[in-house]
């Protein structure tokens, strides 16, 4: 007897020409949680002619589900069979062909979501990208002159473009709270004082 193949996450194509014109209605109205894609209407194939447009369809579910209950899915959606998602980071990207500068670069704005789907619940951040992210938030409390930690998340909060920030900023709590109390701090303390470092906190608020 087969094996049932269950995952977590699938991924399919959707054709404009074979879809119900409210193929995307249907998938919020079941449920559905996952990522669309712009509509690729500027791929090229091998030989530079273009290829059928087509979106690229994320699905997510809470635990393994068979490939059968995602086929019925995509039978709906008159969709090519499904594909097993090892990493949904990768795809996600792949949504936009940012890993591939050969081909045509679609604007990440025009990803649509559903029912809830974030991609930042699959991603974890490396090292790298976590301190580049502290970086900035460093440079927006030096910018902006933020005195307090609470003033800090509510900036964050209110632009949704920092939403990255904000993720990092509440898991480094300790680290920006003290960051801030010191420049505070430092403020007190540099009043009227010529030394170096007090004349470096002047000029990054300046």
């Amino acid at each position: 007897m087969a094996k049932i193949l269950k995952k977590r996450n699938w991924a399919f194509v959707v054709y404009p020409e074979s879809a119900p014109s409210d193929w995307i209605e249907q998938l919020q109205q079941r449920g559905v949680v996952g990522a669309i894609s712009p509509l690729h209407d500027k791929d090229l194939n091998a030989t530079g002619e273009p290829k059928k447009a087509h979106w690229h369809v994320i699905v997510t579910y809470e635990g393994p589900t068979a490939q059968s209950v995602v086929e019925r899915l995509t039978e709906l959606l008159n969709a090519p069979k499904p594909i097993p998602l090892e990493q949904v980071r990768g795809y996600y990207r792949y949504l936009t062909h940012k890993d591939n500068p050969e081909k045509f670069q679609y604007d990440e704005k025009d990803i649509q979501t559903l029912n809830g789907f974030d991609i930042r619940d699959f991603v974890e951040m490396t090292k790298s990208e976590v301190n580049a992210k502290i970086r900035i938030i460093q440079a927006l409390i030096q910018t902006l002159d933020i005195l307090e930690y609470a003033d800090l998340l509510d900036y964050l909060m209110d632009n949704d473009e920092l939403a990255d920030e904000y993720d990092v900023a509440i898991s480094h709590t300790i680290l920006l709270n003290t960051y801030i109390k010191s420049r505070r701090y430092k403020r007190e303390r540099c009043q009227g004082s010529a030394k170096p470092t007090c004349k470096a906190l002047d000029e990054s608020e300046a």
